[in-house]
């Protein structure tokens, strides 16, 4: 990917970082003081972790700082920290996690049209505010917050900062159900999309929920899977802090490769790995493939809570089958022998469906400055959720179990 820069305006960096200045400060009526971050590391770990969800590792300061720190988010990367902090007599109550977009990468939620649309109509895009966690389309809090008056003040105060700063756009993406209303109630407009993610339903072991599908899709799985093993392939889960450097770089270089074969850069640098996912008690959950003595492939997951997250894969060749087995069903074992509950493998990907995965509705939100443009999204964001609604009914009619699970669209 490298440095992009939009297509039109805020070519100046220096005029772009000195948008909601860190000593920027607002009251608000209620008592509530807003300030903002250049990054989290004068944030107190504590504090910040305290608002959120312990098991969702992304919003975690952890994992956050380490972007940061380790080169993945930055000016140089088009991702601004502008982190948004909120204290009450000096405690802090609220906080979100926030950024000056330069583009539109990394967000898994495309919206290159709007872009367009708003230069056609000569008003810059970019920089755009975004309410998100870099690189992850995985459902989960986008506000951390002691109770939902402030949540909503938090939004209140994103819909003010589009304005104040004379931004394009605001977004808040793959925001939990449970948030969601606070942008409602600021008048966002909402986006559906559908994942694919497997739930466990108590089964011993693969055999067992292989059982649950029709004899043709339990066929053609098993298919799937013996050809991998028929080429003399096996595969390990290690812990992140089980690697050691040399073991993570190699990691890194198939990891890599699937960003160089698109004629992109990886979003995440290899220092990133070593700081952040070999450190003690990381989440990361490595699965490996080997043939031989060889490390020919390997998925990058993480465990929160009852859940992992698939994030990303790499390959040094290619295999028959060898996607399907290192990226979903070796993290559906993980999550048999481990007792959790479900696997939220990534985004898109209909193939899934077949291979035991449910669609899921995900949510984004999206405040738009120009009247013009936002009636136009508005308009199409009525058609869309109704097509996404609908192909998630036909969906759950393909599913490969024998008694489908409820619809959950």
């Amino acid at each position: 990917m490298g440095v992009a820069r939009p297509p039109h305006g805020w070519s100046d960096f220096s005029l772009i970082a000195s948008l909601i200045s860190p000593n920027d400060d607002r009251a608000s009526p209620a008592g509530l003081r807003f300030s903002f971050a250049a990054g989290l590391s004068g944030v107190p770990a504590s504090e910040w972790n305290a608002l959120f969800d312990s098991g969702y590792p992304f919003a975690r300061h952890a994992f956050l700082s380490a972007l940061e720190t380790y080169s993945c988010v930055g000016e140089s990367t088009g991702w601004l920290p502008r982190h948004l902090l909120v204290h009450r007599d000096g405690k802090l109550v609220g906080a979100a996690p926030l950024y000056l977009k330069l583009h539109s990468y990394g967000e898994f939620v495309f919206d290159f049209a709007w872009a367009e649309a708003s230069h056609s109509i000569r008003r810059p895009y970019y920089p755009k505010l975004l309410n998100a966690i870099p690189f992850v389309p995985a459902v989960g809090p986008r506000i951390g917050a002691i109770d939902s008056a402030v949540r909503e003040a938090v939004a209140e105060q994103l819909t003010a900062l589009v304005e104040a700063e004379s931004l394009s756009s605001a977004h808040t993406l793959f925001v939990a159900d449970d948030q969601a209303e606070a942008y409602r109630r600021a008048h966002w407009l909402e986006r559906h999309d559908l994942q694919f993610q497997w739930f466990n339903r108590g089964d011993a072991d693969f055999s067992t929920f292989a059982g649950r599908f029709s004899s043709d899709k339990r066929k053609k799985m098993l298919r799937e899977r013996r050809r991998v093993a028929e080429a003399g392939l096996r595969f390990e889960t290690r812990r992140g802090d089980e690697l050691d450097e040399a073991a993570w770089m190699a990691v890194y270089t198939l990891y890599a490769n699937t960003y160089e074969e698109r004629g992109q850069a990886p979003y995440l640098t290899p220092d990133f790995l070593l700081g952040y996912g070999a450190a003690p008690g990381s989440p990361f959950r490595v699965i490996l493939g080997y043939e031989g003595a060889h490390l020919i492939a390997a998925a990058l997951t993480l465990q929160g809570g009852d859940t992992l997250y698939g994030r990303h894969w790499g390959a040094a060749d290619r295999y028959h089958s060898l996607h399907f087995e290192c990226c979903y069903y070796q993290g559906i074992e993980l999550c048999l022998r481990e007792g959790l509950r479900r696997y939220d493998a990534g985004t898109q990907g209909e193939h899934k469906l077949a291979r035991g995965f449910t669609p899921v509705l995900t949510r984004s939100l999206h405040h738009l400055a120009e009247p013009r443009l936002r009636d136009a999204v508005e308009h199409f964001l009525q058609r869309e959720r109704r097509a996404v609604a609908a192909r998630g009914v036909e969906l759950m009619h393909h599913s490969p179990y024998r008694h489908d699970p409820t619809p959950t669209v």
